[in-house]
């Protein structure tokens, strides 16, 4: 094996870390599509090494605003933790009224207040970081939201693998949601680990190789 192969296996083992954030209006214990296709998405990017942690958002106290920090109370400090901590951000969120939900419309302007926070490079800090968004809904959407999302996790900092969604959609107007049914259908579960391996191979290079200082 020549040099160049070996450092590539050796990245191929280098562990990361993932947060996914669960945008569904459900508070828990309800049952939440999101929050499954979160959960499967995470079981699909720890076969490549990465572990980390589901937080259902509305499980938490997160002020609406634009700061990393709204004081007393604010839950979201903790959980941007965990994003700083993380070399994968996943979004989970269904589609309602054609749109991202209105949690998810909260995390990514709380994620706005990134754009003022740099490293001591002059990064700023979620550059190196990957994204990814998880989709369900009853209704067709699912692109139209995902790129809502994708076009602010990328204005943030957050880089984005090819195939960086997976999602599920039913037909429309019908009440059957994507927990509902008996098994994954093939093609949501071989989006899922595309997206897991495309994801996890973009963050191992961006460990490798950091995006330069301006």
């Amino acid at each position: 094996m020549d040099t160049t192969q070996t450092q590539a296996t050796a990245s191929s083992r280098v562990p990361l870390r993932a947060v996914a954030l669960v945008c569904t209006l459900s508070p828990s214990p309800a049952p939440s599509s999101s929050q499954l296709l979160a959960e499967q998405t995470m079981a699909a990017l720890a076969d490549h090494g990465v572990s980390g942690k589901v937080i259902r958002v509305v499980d938490h106290d997160v002020k609406p605003g634009i700061s990393t920090d709204l004081g007393d109370g604010d839950a979201w400090p903790e959980i941007r933790d965990h994003v700083l901590g993380a070399d994968i951000l996943v979004i989970s969120t269904p589609i309602w009224l054609g749109h991202p939900s209105s949690v998810a419309q909260k995390v990514m302007e709380r994620l706005n207040a990134e754009l003022s926070e740099q490293d001591d490079q002059g990064r700023p800090l979620m550059y190196g970081k990957v994204a990814a968004v998880c989709v369900v809904g009853n209704e067709d959407g699912a692109h139209k939201v995902s790129a809502d999302i994708f076009q602010g996790l990328n204005d943030i900092g957050f880089s984005l693998a090819p195939g960086a969604v997976t999602y599920w959609v039913g037909e429309a107007m019908q009440k059957t949601d994507y927990l509902d049914l008996d098994s994954t259908p093939k093609s949501t579960a071989e989006t899922t680990v595309a997206l897991a391996a495309n994801v996890s191979h973009l963050a191992r290079r961006l460990k490798d190789a950091p995006y330069p200082a301006p």
